[in-house]
This record gives structure tokens, sequence and C-alpha cells, in this order.
């Protein structure tokens, strides 16, 4: 694992450093005078100005940086700029490097599994598309131990299988729906999770998901077992809002709406099926481990 943090720390501050003392000392500076200035050593100057530290290409052939030392070393130089004005400069700098640009590029390389994301993402954005999506993956894992530790769960699988699916604050799609691939399956009495949890691999729950919300529920977690009306009577009675709708749909937004018409906050949607459709019940709630403790009630 690598941090943005470390390419700026490992790779650039050596290199604008080094390209920092070696102008001012072609400005006329002398070793103590731009060690005070960088705030470093003059040992370090000298490492600097004479080479002997590695510098990244990509940094010095960047025309910004190169334009920023300028002006810095400029500024430094004659005294038009304090020190506290060239590192806010320099900040700004890294910030605008660090969002979709060189540093996010370099980060990339050093870690390549960022590049699932397509590139396009800023990994210092708290509300960026992968902090947001890695957090609904990482809730999802949460509630998948939850389940797949649970004593009895495999009784609650549905013959078509259960999935756990989490989405993002936004969803709008079955690709901003994350889910376990290929379901989970009752094997020799056990739950078993074929796969880590993936976005866009779950249609059939996440559809039921993206319905509910369509219509009014906060929720951002289902979960499918298999329905039974004592195992709804004792949802109910712990306290979960349930409704009933059609199995045997054409829309499944209108059913759904139907059904959440009365009361949008249900947490148990379920149907007793219907010719060739086996009866499922559908537990929802605000993420993935809840709606596991929600079938943990159960057994």
């Amino acid at each position: 694992m690598k941090f943005a943090e470390e390419i700026v720390v490992e790779e650039f501050l050596p290199t604008i450093r080094s390209m920092l003392a070696e102008d001012l000392r072609e400005r006329g500076l002398t070793q103590s005078e731009v060690a005070e200035l960088l705030g470093i050593s003059q040992s370090a100057v000298s490492k600097y100005a004479n080479g002997e530290v590695e510098r990244n290409d990509r940094f010095l052939d960047d025309e910004r940086v190169q334009n920023l030392v300028e002006t810095v070393g400029s500024g430094l130089a004659d005294g038009t700029m304090s020190r506290v004005e060239a590192l806010v400069e320099l900040e700004i700098l890294i910030r605008r490097l660090e969002d979709h640009d060189l540093i996010s590029e370099l980060h990339e390389l050093a870690m390549p599994e960022l590049s699932g994301h397509g590139g396009d993402f800023n990994v210092h954005d708290p509300d960026g598309e992968l902090r947001v999506t890695e957090r609904v993956r990482s809730s999802l894992r949460r509630g998948i131990r939850a389940v797949e530790s649970a004593s009895g769960f495999a009784s609650l699988i549905p013959a078509v299988g259960s999935n756990l699916c989490e989405c993002t604050p936004d969803a709008d799609g079955i690709d901003d729906v994350a889910g376990v691939p290929g379901r989970i399956f009752d094997v020799k009495g056990r739950a078993t999770i074929p796969a880590d949890p993936e976005f866009g691999v779950s249609e059939h729950v996440a559809s039921l998901l993206l319905a509910a919300r369509r219509n009014g529920s906060s929720a951002r977690a289902a979960l499918n077992i298999r329905y039974d009306p004592d195992l709804v009577a004792t949802l109910e009675e712990l306290g979960y809002e349930t409704a009933e709708f059609d199995a045997e749909y054409d829309d499944l937004d209108a059913v759904v709406g139907a059904a959440l018409r009365e009361n949008p906050n249900v947490n148990v949607l379920y149907h007793t099926g219907g010719y060739g459709i086996e009866p499922i019940t559908y537990l929802l709630g605000d993420d993935a481990e809840v709606v596991a403790e929600m079938a943990r009630s159960l057994l």
C-alpha cells in the first residue's frame, strides 16, 4: 500500500528542493543563506545543489514546476516573497498536482490497483468516488462476515440463493450497487460466499433496493432470505415494519411503490410467490451490517 503523500515526500519534495537550491545558488546566495530560506541544513543544500539527490524527471520537466521554482527563487532571493508566501505557493501546486494530475498519475503507477477506478478520482476528496465506493465495499465486507459467521444462516437461504447488497448514497442504477458475485448459496449447511463484493453484479436484489429507494425508502442495503410466515411474524414482533407486494409483476417500481405508499420506512418487503416464482423476503436497512443483524435475529 502506497499513499499519495509518499509520492510528495519521496519524489516531489527532494526534486523541488534541489531545483530551488540550485536556482538560489545560481542567483548568488551562499549555502548558509539558501539553508536558512529553505529550512534545511547546509549539507543538504550542498547535496541538492550538486545533484547528489535523486530527482524525478516528471517533476523536473513539468513547466508548472519550473515556473514556480523561477518565481519562488526570484522572490526569496530579492526579498519580495516571504518564506510563508513561498510555502503557500508550493502547497497550492502540490494540491493541484494531486487532483487528477501528475502526483495522482505517479500514485497510480506506484499502486496499479487504483487504475480500476479509471484514474478519474481525487484520493484526497472525502466525498470523491473512490472514497465512497471503497466505504460501500468495506461496509459490505463487514456485513458478509456477519452473515458467513452466523450459525444457521444457511437455513434462511432460498433455493435461488441470497445476495447482500449495499448502494452508494446517490445510486441511480445497478452499477451503483455492490453485491456478492454469483450470490450466497447453502453448501452442505454453510453459507458460501463465492467472491469479494463488486459493483454491478446483483440484478435482482439490487433492483428491489433501487425500486424501494425510488419510492421513498432511505435504505442503502438489502438482503433476500426465504419467505416463511413465521419469519415475517418474528420480524414484526421484533419491531420491524413489514409490507407485502405482488410477485407476478410487470413493473417492479409500481408494486414496490404500492407496498411502500402508506409507510416508506418499511424494513421488510415480501411476496408469497406465484406460478414458477419462489416466495422471498427482503430485509432493508441503513447498511449491510444492519441488514445482516436483522437476519441473525431470526436464528
